[in-house]
Protein backbone atom coordinates (compact mmCIF):
# COMPACT_ATOMS: atom_id res chain seq x y z
CA UNK A 1 0.00 0.00 0.00
CA UNK A 2 1.32 3.42 -0.87
CA UNK A 3 -1.43 5.77 0.32
CA UNK A 4 -3.99 6.32 3.08
CA UNK A 5 -2.08 4.49 5.87
CA UNK A 6 -4.08 6.27 8.58
CA UNK A 7 -7.37 5.06 7.16
CA UNK A 8 -6.11 1.48 6.89
CA UNK A 9 -4.79 1.69 10.43
CA UNK A 10 -8.25 2.69 11.64
CA UNK A 11 -9.76 -0.29 9.81
CA UNK A 12 -7.18 -2.67 11.31
CA UNK A 13 -7.89 -1.38 14.79
CA UNK A 14 -11.60 -2.02 14.30
CA UNK A 15 -11.00 -5.52 12.89
CA UNK A 16 -8.67 -6.45 15.77
CA UNK A 17 -11.18 -5.60 18.47
CA UNK A 18 -12.03 -8.73 20.42
CA UNK A 19 -15.63 -9.83 20.66
CA UNK A 20 -17.27 -10.09 24.06
CA UNK A 21 -18.27 -13.28 25.86
CA UNK A 22 -21.91 -12.72 24.94
CA UNK A 23 -21.10 -13.01 21.22
CA UNK A 24 -19.22 -16.26 21.79
CA UNK A 25 -22.07 -17.69 23.89
CA UNK A 26 -24.67 -16.80 21.24
CA UNK A 27 -22.47 -18.27 18.49
CA UNK A 28 -21.94 -21.63 20.21
CA UNK A 29 -25.54 -21.79 21.43
CA UNK A 30 -26.71 -21.36 17.83
CA UNK A 31 -24.24 -24.00 16.65
CA UNK A 32 -25.32 -26.53 19.27
CA UNK A 33 -28.98 -25.70 18.69
CA UNK A 34 -28.57 -26.35 14.97
CA UNK A 35 -26.96 -29.74 15.60
CA UNK A 36 -29.71 -30.70 18.07
CA UNK A 37 -32.32 -29.70 15.49
CA UNK A 38 -30.60 -31.84 12.83
CA UNK A 39 -30.44 -34.86 15.14
CA UNK A 40 -34.09 -34.42 16.11
CA UNK A 41 -35.28 -34.24 12.50
CA UNK A 42 -33.12 -37.18 11.46
CA UNK A 43 -34.36 -39.19 14.45
CA UNK A 44 -37.98 -38.50 13.53
CA UNK A 45 -37.45 -39.57 9.90
CA UNK A 46 -35.50 -42.67 10.94
CA UNK A 47 -38.20 -43.72 13.41
CA UNK A 48 -40.81 -43.54 10.64
CA UNK A 49 -38.91 -46.17 8.65
CA UNK A 50 -38.38 -48.47 11.65
CA UNK A 51 -34.82 -47.46 12.62
CA UNK A 52 -31.36 -48.19 11.23
CA UNK A 53 -28.20 -49.87 12.49
CA UNK A 54 -25.66 -48.05 14.66
CA UNK A 55 -23.01 -48.39 11.94
CA UNK A 56 -25.31 -46.85 9.32
CA UNK A 57 -26.23 -44.02 11.66
CA UNK A 58 -22.54 -43.33 12.39
CA UNK A 59 -21.75 -43.27 8.66
CA UNK A 60 -24.69 -40.94 7.99
CA UNK A 61 -23.71 -38.47 10.72
CA UNK A 62 -20.05 -38.47 9.64
CA UNK A 63 -21.00 -37.72 6.04
CA UNK A 64 -23.45 -34.98 7.04
CA UNK A 65 -20.91 -33.29 9.35
CA UNK A 66 -18.30 -33.28 6.57
CA UNK A 67 -20.84 -31.73 4.17
CA UNK A 68 -21.77 -29.09 6.74
CA UNK A 69 -18.06 -28.53 7.36
CA UNK A 70 -17.66 -27.68 3.68
CA UNK A 71 -20.42 -25.05 3.96
CA UNK A 72 -18.91 -23.65 7.18
CA UNK A 73 -15.48 -23.23 5.53
CA UNK A 74 -17.22 -21.80 2.46
CA UNK A 75 -18.82 -19.21 4.76
CA UNK A 76 -15.66 -17.81 6.31
CA UNK A 77 -13.75 -18.19 3.05
CA UNK A 78 -16.24 -16.04 1.14
CA UNK A 79 -17.32 -13.53 3.82
CA UNK A 80 -14.96 -10.91 2.45
CA UNK A 81 -17.02 -10.71 -0.72
CA UNK A 82 -19.81 -8.96 1.13
CA UNK A 83 -18.16 -7.18 4.04
CA UNK A 84 -14.89 -5.77 2.67
CA UNK A 85 -16.71 -3.06 0.75
CA UNK A 86 -18.59 -1.86 3.82
CA UNK A 87 -15.73 -2.20 6.32
CA UNK A 88 -13.11 -0.23 4.38
CA UNK A 89 -15.41 2.71 3.54
CA UNK A 90 -16.44 2.73 7.26
CA UNK A 91 -20.08 2.06 6.54
CA UNK A 92 -20.38 -0.68 9.17
CA UNK A 93 -18.08 -1.77 12.03
CA UNK A 94 -16.44 -5.13 11.22
CA UNK A 95 -18.13 -6.96 14.10
CA UNK A 96 -21.55 -5.75 12.94
CA UNK A 97 -20.83 -6.34 9.24
CA UNK A 98 -19.93 -10.03 9.61
CA UNK A 99 -23.01 -10.76 11.74
CA UNK A 100 -25.16 -8.85 9.25
CA UNK A 101 -23.66 -10.85 6.37
CA UNK A 102 -24.15 -14.10 8.29
CA UNK A 103 -27.84 -13.41 8.87
CA UNK A 104 -28.50 -12.66 5.20
CA UNK A 105 -26.44 -15.65 4.07
CA UNK A 106 -28.76 -17.70 6.29
CA UNK A 107 -31.86 -16.14 4.73
CA UNK A 108 -30.47 -16.57 1.21
CA UNK A 109 -30.16 -20.32 1.74
CA UNK A 110 -33.67 -20.61 3.18
CA UNK A 111 -35.26 -18.84 0.22
CA UNK A 112 -33.16 -20.47 -2.51
CA UNK A 113 -34.80 -22.23 -5.45
CA UNK A 114 -32.86 -25.53 -5.37
CA UNK A 115 -32.02 -25.42 -9.10
CA UNK A 116 -28.28 -25.02 -8.48
CA UNK A 117 -28.29 -27.94 -6.03
CA UNK A 118 -29.44 -30.44 -8.64
CA UNK A 119 -27.28 -28.84 -11.34
CA UNK A 120 -24.21 -29.66 -9.25
CA UNK A 121 -25.30 -33.29 -8.79
CA UNK A 122 -25.81 -33.62 -12.55
CA UNK A 123 -22.04 -33.20 -13.02
CA UNK A 124 -21.44 -36.63 -11.51
CA UNK A 125 -21.25 -39.72 -13.73
CA UNK A 126 -24.53 -41.61 -13.84
CA UNK A 127 -23.18 -44.83 -12.30
CA UNK A 128 -21.94 -42.98 -9.23
CA UNK A 129 -25.32 -41.32 -8.73
CA UNK A 130 -27.10 -44.65 -9.14
CA UNK A 131 -24.73 -46.35 -6.68
CA UNK A 132 -24.25 -43.54 -4.18
CA UNK A 133 -25.33 -45.80 -1.31
CA UNK A 134 -22.61 -48.38 -2.06
CA UNK A 135 -19.02 -48.36 -0.81
CA UNK A 136 -17.97 -46.68 -4.05
CA UNK A 137 -20.58 -43.95 -3.65
CA UNK A 138 -19.64 -43.21 -0.04
CA UNK A 139 -15.95 -43.05 -1.00
CA UNK A 140 -16.89 -40.59 -3.75
CA UNK A 141 -18.78 -38.27 -1.37
CA UNK A 142 -16.04 -38.33 1.27
CA UNK A 143 -13.31 -37.71 -1.33
CA UNK A 144 -14.88 -34.72 -3.06
CA UNK A 145 -15.95 -33.03 0.18
CA UNK A 146 -12.57 -33.54 1.85
CA UNK A 147 -10.71 -32.24 -1.21
CA UNK A 148 -12.95 -29.15 -1.36
CA UNK A 149 -12.47 -28.40 2.35
CA UNK A 150 -8.68 -28.83 2.18
CA UNK A 151 -8.30 -26.50 -0.84
CA UNK A 152 -10.68 -23.87 0.53
CA UNK A 153 -8.91 -23.88 3.88
CA UNK A 154 -5.49 -23.64 2.22
CA UNK A 155 -6.38 -20.67 0.01
CA UNK A 156 -8.05 -18.96 3.00
CA UNK A 157 -4.89 -19.44 5.08
CA UNK A 158 -2.84 -17.58 2.47
CA UNK A 159 -5.50 -14.88 2.11
CA UNK A 160 -6.31 -15.76 -1.51
CA UNK A 161 -9.91 -15.13 -2.65
CA UNK A 162 -10.27 -18.40 -4.56
CA UNK A 163 -13.60 -19.82 -5.72
CA UNK A 164 -15.52 -22.36 -3.64
CA UNK A 165 -17.54 -23.19 -6.76
CA UNK A 166 -14.41 -23.97 -8.76
CA UNK A 167 -13.16 -26.04 -5.84
CA UNK A 168 -16.25 -28.20 -5.60
CA UNK A 169 -16.55 -28.68 -9.36
CA UNK A 170 -12.89 -29.70 -9.58
CA UNK A 171 -13.47 -32.22 -6.80
CA UNK A 172 -16.48 -33.68 -8.63
CA UNK A 173 -14.51 -33.97 -11.88
CA UNK A 174 -11.67 -35.68 -9.99
CA UNK A 175 -13.81 -38.47 -8.55
CA UNK A 176 -15.54 -38.91 -11.92
CA UNK A 177 -12.25 -39.33 -13.75
CA UNK A 178 -10.85 -41.67 -11.07
CA UNK A 179 -14.00 -43.81 -11.18
CA UNK A 180 -13.78 -44.12 -14.98
CA UNK A 181 -10.12 -45.16 -14.84
CA UNK A 182 -10.78 -47.71 -12.08
CA UNK A 183 -13.41 -49.35 -14.29
CA UNK A 184 -11.13 -49.42 -17.33
CA UNK A 185 -12.81 -46.61 -19.27
CA UNK A 186 -11.21 -43.45 -20.71
CA UNK A 187 -10.90 -40.58 -18.23
CA UNK A 188 -13.19 -38.37 -20.31
CA UNK A 189 -16.04 -40.86 -19.85
CA UNK A 190 -16.18 -40.16 -16.13
CA UNK A 191 -17.95 -36.80 -16.20
CA UNK A 192 -20.90 -35.16 -17.92
CA UNK A 193 -18.81 -32.76 -19.98
CA UNK A 194 -21.82 -30.99 -21.45
CA UNK A 195 -22.89 -29.94 -17.96
CA UNK A 196 -19.27 -29.15 -17.00
CA UNK A 197 -18.95 -26.91 -20.07
CA UNK A 198 -22.18 -25.11 -19.22
CA UNK A 199 -21.16 -24.46 -15.62
CA UNK A 200 -17.53 -23.80 -16.52
CA UNK A 201 -18.60 -21.14 -19.00
CA UNK A 202 -20.62 -19.41 -16.28
CA UNK A 203 -17.62 -19.52 -13.94
CA UNK A 204 -15.30 -18.20 -16.64
CA UNK A 205 -17.54 -15.42 -17.91
CA UNK A 206 -18.81 -14.12 -14.54
CA UNK A 207 -15.45 -12.59 -13.41
CA UNK A 208 -15.11 -10.85 -16.78
CA UNK A 209 -18.65 -9.55 -16.40
CA UNK A 210 -17.84 -8.39 -12.87
CA UNK A 211 -14.70 -6.57 -14.01
CA UNK A 212 -16.25 -4.91 -17.04
CA UNK A 213 -19.58 -3.88 -15.53
CA UNK A 214 -18.03 -2.59 -12.31
CA UNK A 215 -15.57 -0.48 -14.32
CA UNK A 216 -18.38 0.91 -16.49
CA UNK A 217 -20.56 1.63 -13.46
CA UNK A 218 -17.64 3.41 -11.81
CA UNK A 219 -17.07 5.58 -14.91
CA UNK A 220 -20.78 6.37 -15.07
CA UNK A 221 -20.80 7.35 -11.39
CA UNK A 222 -17.82 9.65 -11.90
CA UNK A 223 -19.71 11.41 -14.66
CA UNK A 224 -23.11 11.61 -12.96
CA UNK A 225 -21.79 12.37 -9.46
CA UNK A 226 -18.92 14.63 -10.46
CA UNK A 227 -20.12 17.24 -7.95
CA UNK A 228 -19.41 14.80 -5.11
CA UNK A 229 -15.63 14.29 -5.35
CA UNK A 230 -15.53 12.86 -1.80
CA UNK A 231 -17.13 9.66 -3.12
CA UNK A 232 -14.06 8.95 -5.24
CA UNK A 233 -11.46 9.65 -2.58
CA UNK A 234 -10.22 7.43 0.21
CA UNK A 235 -11.88 8.05 3.61
CA UNK A 236 -10.00 10.20 6.11
CA UNK A 237 -9.31 8.22 9.26
CA UNK A 238 -12.51 6.42 10.26
CA UNK A 239 -14.84 9.02 8.74
CA UNK A 240 -18.12 7.39 7.57
CA UNK A 241 -19.55 8.17 4.12
CA UNK A 242 -22.59 10.38 3.52
CA UNK A 243 -25.81 8.77 4.72
CA UNK A 244 -27.16 7.99 1.26
CA UNK A 245 -23.98 6.28 0.07
CA UNK A 246 -23.73 4.47 3.40
CA UNK A 247 -27.27 3.20 2.91
CA UNK A 248 -26.38 2.08 -0.62
CA UNK A 249 -23.29 0.21 0.63
CA UNK A 250 -25.27 -1.55 3.35
CA UNK A 251 -27.97 -2.45 0.84
CA UNK A 252 -25.46 -3.96 -1.59
CA UNK A 253 -23.70 -5.81 1.25
CA UNK A 254 -27.10 -7.25 2.13
CA UNK A 255 -27.79 -8.19 -1.47
CA UNK A 256 -24.43 -9.89 -2.00
CA UNK A 257 -24.80 -11.83 1.28
CA UNK A 258 -28.30 -12.97 0.35
CA UNK A 259 -27.25 -13.89 -3.21
CA UNK A 260 -24.17 -15.74 -1.93
CA UNK A 261 -26.32 -17.77 0.45
CA UNK A 262 -28.87 -18.49 -2.25
CA UNK A 263 -26.23 -19.69 -4.74
CA UNK A 264 -23.45 -21.24 -2.66
CA UNK A 265 -25.74 -22.72 -0.03
CA UNK A 266 -27.40 -24.86 -2.68
CA UNK A 267 -24.16 -26.71 -3.36
CA UNK A 268 -24.17 -28.03 0.20
CA UNK A 269 -27.86 -28.88 -0.03
CA UNK A 270 -27.28 -30.89 -3.19
CA UNK A 271 -24.47 -32.89 -1.60
CA UNK A 272 -26.48 -33.55 1.56
CA UNK A 273 -29.40 -34.83 -0.51
CA UNK A 274 -26.97 -37.11 -2.35
CA UNK A 275 -25.86 -38.49 1.05
CA UNK A 276 -29.40 -38.91 2.36
CA UNK A 277 -30.64 -40.59 -0.83
CA UNK A 278 -27.66 -42.95 -0.82
CA UNK A 279 -27.79 -44.00 2.84
CA UNK A 280 -31.54 -43.70 3.57
CA UNK A 281 -33.38 -44.10 0.26
CA UNK A 282 -36.57 -45.26 2.00
CA UNK A 283 -36.88 -41.91 3.79
CA UNK A 284 -35.39 -39.58 1.18
CA UNK A 285 -35.41 -41.40 -2.18
CA UNK A 286 -38.67 -39.83 -3.29
CA UNK A 287 -40.78 -36.97 -1.96
CA UNK A 288 -43.38 -38.59 0.31
CA UNK A 289 -44.89 -35.19 1.10
CA UNK A 290 -46.01 -34.58 -2.48
CA UNK A 291 -49.57 -33.26 -2.67
CA UNK A 292 -52.59 -35.23 -3.89
CA UNK A 293 -52.96 -32.64 -6.65
CA UNK A 294 -49.45 -33.39 -7.91
CA UNK A 295 -50.12 -37.14 -7.70
CA UNK A 296 -53.21 -36.70 -9.89
CA UNK A 297 -51.26 -34.48 -12.28
CA UNK A 298 -48.51 -37.10 -12.53
CA UNK A 299 -51.07 -39.83 -13.31
CA UNK A 300 -52.60 -37.78 -16.13
CA UNK A 301 -49.22 -36.76 -17.55
CA UNK A 302 -47.85 -40.28 -17.34
CA UNK A 303 -50.84 -41.82 -19.11
CA UNK A 304 -50.70 -39.17 -21.85
CA UNK A 305 -46.98 -39.75 -22.40
CA UNK A 306 -47.35 -43.53 -22.57
CA UNK A 307 -50.23 -43.18 -25.00
CA UNK A 308 -48.21 -40.86 -27.28
CA UNK A 309 -45.21 -43.22 -27.24
CA UNK A 310 -47.33 -46.31 -27.94
CA UNK A 311 -49.04 -44.52 -30.83
CA UNK A 312 -45.58 -43.95 -32.29
CA UNK A 313 -44.92 -47.71 -32.07
CA UNK A 314 -42.43 -47.35 -29.25
CA UNK A 315 -43.18 -50.57 -27.36
CA UNK A 316 -40.40 -52.54 -25.63
CA UNK A 317 -40.18 -56.32 -25.96
CA UNK A 318 -37.52 -56.94 -23.31
CA UNK A 319 -37.54 -57.03 -19.50
CA UNK A 320 -37.56 -54.03 -17.16
CA UNK A 321 -33.87 -54.51 -16.16
CA UNK A 322 -32.99 -54.53 -19.87
CA UNK A 323 -34.97 -51.30 -20.38
CA UNK A 324 -33.13 -49.72 -17.42
CA UNK A 325 -29.79 -50.77 -18.92
CA UNK A 326 -30.68 -49.23 -22.29
CA UNK A 327 -31.55 -45.88 -20.69
CA UNK A 328 -28.51 -45.91 -18.38
CA UNK A 329 -26.20 -46.45 -21.35
CA UNK A 330 -27.95 -43.66 -23.24
CA UNK A 331 -27.46 -41.24 -20.33
CA UNK A 332 -23.81 -42.26 -20.03
CA UNK A 333 -22.88 -42.25 -23.73
CA UNK A 334 -25.51 -39.84 -25.16
CA UNK A 335 -25.75 -42.16 -28.18
CA UNK A 336 -29.40 -42.44 -29.28
CA UNK A 337 -30.51 -45.78 -30.71
CA UNK A 338 -33.82 -47.39 -31.72
CA UNK A 339 -34.29 -49.02 -28.30
CA UNK A 340 -34.29 -45.81 -26.20
CA UNK A 341 -37.89 -44.66 -26.74
CA UNK A 342 -39.34 -48.21 -26.38
CA UNK A 343 -37.32 -48.64 -23.16
CA UNK A 344 -38.66 -45.29 -21.96
CA UNK A 345 -42.22 -46.51 -22.57
CA UNK A 346 -41.62 -49.63 -20.46
CA UNK A 347 -40.06 -47.63 -17.64
CA UNK A 348 -42.88 -45.08 -17.65
CA UNK A 349 -45.51 -47.81 -17.29
CA UNK A 350 -43.65 -49.42 -14.38
CA UNK A 351 -42.97 -46.13 -12.60
CA UNK A 352 -46.63 -45.17 -12.87
CA UNK A 353 -47.74 -48.46 -11.33
CA UNK A 354 -45.27 -48.15 -8.44
CA UNK A 355 -45.84 -44.47 -7.66
CA UNK A 356 -49.62 -44.57 -7.78
CA UNK A 357 -49.59 -47.54 -5.37
CA UNK A 358 -46.92 -46.05 -3.12
CA UNK A 359 -49.44 -44.54 -0.69
CA UNK A 360 -51.24 -47.85 -0.22
CA UNK A 361 -48.20 -50.14 -0.36
CA UNK A 362 -45.56 -48.05 1.35
CA UNK A 363 -42.02 -48.95 0.37
CA UNK A 364 -40.08 -50.02 3.49
CA UNK A 365 -37.08 -51.71 1.90
CA UNK A 366 -33.95 -49.66 1.13
CA UNK A 367 -33.10 -51.73 -1.93
CA UNK A 368 -36.60 -51.35 -3.34
CA UNK A 369 -36.67 -47.60 -2.66
CA UNK A 370 -33.22 -47.10 -4.17
CA UNK A 371 -34.22 -49.04 -7.29
CA UNK A 372 -37.33 -46.88 -7.79
CA UNK A 373 -35.37 -43.67 -7.27
CA UNK A 374 -32.72 -44.79 -9.77
CA UNK A 375 -35.41 -45.80 -12.25
CA UNK A 376 -37.00 -42.35 -12.03
CA UNK A 377 -33.63 -40.57 -12.21
CA UNK A 378 -32.46 -42.43 -15.33
CA UNK A 379 -35.84 -41.88 -17.00
CA UNK A 380 -35.75 -38.15 -16.24
CA UNK A 381 -32.14 -37.76 -17.43
CA UNK A 382 -32.92 -39.73 -20.61
CA UNK A 383 -35.74 -37.33 -21.41
CA UNK A 384 -33.39 -34.36 -20.87
CA UNK A 385 -31.09 -35.83 -23.51
CA UNK A 386 -34.00 -36.55 -25.85
CA UNK A 387 -35.27 -32.96 -25.58
CA UNK A 388 -32.08 -31.85 -27.32
CA UNK A 389 -32.17 -34.56 -29.98
CA UNK A 390 -33.09 -33.48 -33.50
CA UNK A 391 -35.11 -36.69 -33.90
CA UNK A 392 -37.44 -35.58 -31.08
CA UNK A 393 -37.53 -31.84 -31.69
CA UNK A 394 -39.07 -32.59 -35.06
CA UNK A 395 -41.96 -34.37 -33.31
CA UNK A 396 -43.73 -31.62 -31.28
CA UNK A 397 -46.34 -33.95 -29.79
CA UNK A 398 -43.73 -36.36 -28.45
CA UNK A 399 -41.46 -33.54 -27.28
CA UNK A 400 -44.19 -31.74 -25.32
CA UNK A 401 -45.41 -34.97 -23.72
CA UNK A 402 -41.88 -35.91 -22.63
CA UNK A 403 -41.21 -32.44 -21.18
CA UNK A 404 -44.38 -32.54 -19.09
CA UNK A 405 -43.59 -36.06 -17.92
CA UNK A 406 -40.04 -35.10 -16.87
CA UNK A 407 -41.32 -32.17 -14.83
CA UNK A 408 -43.79 -34.47 -13.07
CA UNK A 409 -41.00 -36.93 -12.26
CA UNK A 410 -38.80 -34.14 -10.88
CA UNK A 411 -41.52 -33.16 -8.40
CA UNK A 412 -40.88 -36.56 -6.83
CA UNK A 413 -37.08 -36.56 -7.02
CA UNK A 414 -35.88 -32.95 -6.88
CA UNK A 415 -36.90 -31.87 -3.40
CA UNK A 416 -35.05 -30.59 -0.34
CA UNK A 417 -36.51 -31.09 3.16
CA UNK A 418 -36.85 -27.89 5.14
CA UNK A 419 -34.53 -29.12 7.90
CA UNK A 420 -31.73 -29.59 5.34
CA UNK A 421 -32.11 -25.96 4.27
CA UNK A 422 -32.00 -24.83 7.90
CA UNK A 423 -28.80 -26.70 8.87
CA UNK A 424 -27.00 -25.65 5.68
CA UNK A 425 -28.12 -22.07 6.27
CA UNK A 426 -26.78 -22.20 9.83
CA UNK A 427 -23.45 -23.70 8.70
CA UNK A 428 -22.94 -21.05 6.02
CA UNK A 429 -24.24 -18.21 8.20
CA UNK A 430 -22.10 -19.11 11.22
CA UNK A 431 -19.10 -19.66 8.97
CA UNK A 432 -19.28 -16.05 7.78
CA UNK A 433 -18.72 -14.87 11.36
CA UNK A 434 -15.27 -16.45 11.86
CA UNK A 435 -11.94 -16.32 10.08
CA UNK A 436 -12.96 -13.54 7.71
CA UNK A 437 -10.08 -11.10 8.32
CA UNK A 438 -7.42 -12.58 6.01
CA UNK A 439 -9.39 -12.27 2.77
CA UNK A 440 -11.06 -9.00 3.81
CA UNK A 441 -7.60 -7.42 3.93
CA UNK A 442 -6.73 -8.84 0.50
CA UNK A 443 -9.91 -7.50 -1.12
CA UNK A 444 -9.86 -4.17 0.74
CA UNK A 445 -6.16 -3.28 0.50
CA UNK A 446 -4.15 -5.50 -1.79
CA UNK A 447 -6.01 -5.43 -5.11
CA UNK A 448 -5.58 -1.71 -5.73
CA UNK A 449 -2.69 0.57 -4.80
CA UNK A 450 -5.03 2.98 -3.04
CA UNK A 451 -7.60 2.57 -0.31
CA UNK A 452 -11.07 1.44 -1.42
CA UNK A 453 -13.34 4.45 -1.93
CA UNK A 454 -17.06 4.74 -1.27
CA UNK A 455 -17.96 4.69 -4.96
CA UNK A 456 -15.70 1.72 -5.68
CA UNK A 457 -17.26 -0.33 -2.92
CA UNK A 458 -20.78 0.49 -4.08
CA UNK A 459 -20.03 -0.22 -7.76
CA UNK A 460 -18.37 -3.58 -7.13
CA UNK A 461 -21.10 -4.74 -4.76
CA UNK A 462 -23.98 -3.69 -7.02
CA UNK A 463 -22.52 -5.63 -9.94
CA UNK A 464 -21.78 -8.69 -7.77
CA UNK A 465 -25.28 -8.67 -6.28
CA UNK A 466 -26.93 -8.46 -9.70
CA UNK A 467 -24.69 -11.03 -11.40
CA UNK A 468 -25.04 -13.66 -8.68
CA UNK A 469 -28.79 -13.11 -8.38
CA UNK A 470 -29.23 -13.56 -12.14
CA UNK A 471 -27.12 -16.74 -12.10
CA UNK A 472 -29.29 -18.15 -9.32
CA UNK A 473 -32.43 -17.59 -11.41
CA UNK A 474 -30.91 -19.64 -14.24
CA UNK A 475 -29.62 -22.36 -11.89
CA UNK A 476 -25.93 -21.64 -12.60
CA UNK A 477 -23.31 -21.83 -9.84
CA UNK A 478 -21.03 -18.79 -10.16
CA UNK A 479 -18.13 -17.69 -8.02
CA UNK A 480 -19.07 -14.90 -5.64
CA UNK A 481 -15.37 -14.50 -4.88
CA UNK A 482 -14.32 -14.02 -8.50
CA UNK A 483 -17.18 -11.68 -9.37
CA UNK A 484 -16.54 -9.40 -6.40
CA UNK A 485 -12.73 -9.36 -6.49
CA UNK A 486 -12.71 -8.77 -10.26
CA UNK A 487 -15.31 -6.03 -9.72
CA UNK A 488 -13.03 -4.31 -7.22
CA UNK A 489 -10.17 -4.56 -9.72
CA UNK A 490 -12.40 -3.04 -12.42
CA UNK A 491 -13.27 -0.06 -10.23
CA UNK A 492 -9.60 0.47 -9.37
CA UNK A 493 -8.76 0.59 -13.06
CA UNK A 494 -11.66 2.95 -13.84
CA UNK A 495 -10.70 5.26 -10.98
CA UNK A 496 -7.03 5.21 -12.02
CA UNK A 497 -6.16 3.99 -8.53
CA UNK A 498 -3.63 1.47 -9.84
CA UNK A 499 -3.52 -2.29 -9.41
CA UNK A 500 -1.11 -4.36 -7.34
CA UNK A 501 0.26 -6.81 -9.87
CA UNK A 502 1.62 -9.25 -7.27
CA UNK A 503 -1.82 -9.70 -5.69
CA UNK A 504 -3.51 -10.08 -9.07
CA UNK A 505 -0.92 -12.66 -10.08
CA UNK A 506 -1.52 -14.62 -6.87
CA UNK A 507 -5.29 -14.49 -7.35
CA UNK A 508 -4.87 -15.52 -10.99
CA UNK A 509 -2.56 -18.37 -9.97
CA UNK A 510 -5.13 -19.60 -7.44
CA UNK A 511 -7.86 -19.30 -10.09
CA UNK A 512 -5.86 -21.26 -12.68
CA UNK A 513 -4.59 -23.93 -10.28
CA UNK A 514 -7.87 -24.60 -8.42
CA UNK A 515 -9.32 -27.01 -10.98
CA UNK A 516 -6.19 -29.15 -11.61
CA UNK A 517 -5.29 -29.19 -7.91
CA UNK A 518 -8.73 -30.26 -6.72
CA UNK A 519 -9.11 -32.77 -9.55
CA UNK A 520 -5.84 -34.45 -8.53
CA UNK A 521 -6.60 -34.21 -4.81
CA UNK A 522 -10.12 -35.64 -5.01
CA UNK A 523 -9.03 -38.41 -7.40
CA UNK A 524 -6.27 -39.46 -4.98
CA UNK A 525 -8.59 -39.31 -1.98
CA UNK A 526 -11.20 -41.34 -3.86
CA UNK A 527 -8.64 -44.09 -4.38
CA UNK A 528 -7.63 -43.99 -0.68
CA UNK A 529 -11.21 -43.95 0.64
CA UNK A 530 -12.16 -46.78 -1.74
CA UNK A 531 -9.49 -48.95 -0.14
CA UNK A 532 -10.55 -48.00 3.40
CA UNK A 533 -14.33 -48.25 2.99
Amino acid sequence: MTTQPNSNHAVHQAMNQKRGKTSAIVFFATLVGGLIYMFAQLGSDINQIGGISTATFALLITALLIALGFEFVNGFHDTANAVATVIYPHSMPPSVAVVWAGVFNFLGVLFSSGMVAFGIIALLPVELILNVGTDTGIAMVFAMLTAAIVWNFGTWYFGLPASSSHTLIGSIIGVGIANALVHGRPAIAGVDWVQVTKIGTALLVSPLVGFGLAALLMLLAKRVLRHHPELFQAPEGNCPPPKWIRGLLIMTCTGVSFAHGSNDGQKGMGLIMLILVGILPVAYGINHAISEKDVARFATTSQTTIQVLVQQNHSFNGTLPEAQKVLTEYVRTKELNAQVLPALTAQAKDIEAKLLNEKQNKIVDNQQASALRNQMYVTSESIKRLEKSSDITQQPQVLNALKDYRKSLERYTQFIPFWVKVVVALALGLGTMVGWKRIVITVGEKIGKNHLTYAQGASAEMVAMTTIGAADLFGLPVSTTHVLSSGVAGTMLANKSGLQKSTLMNIGLAWVSTLPATIALSAGLYWVFSLII
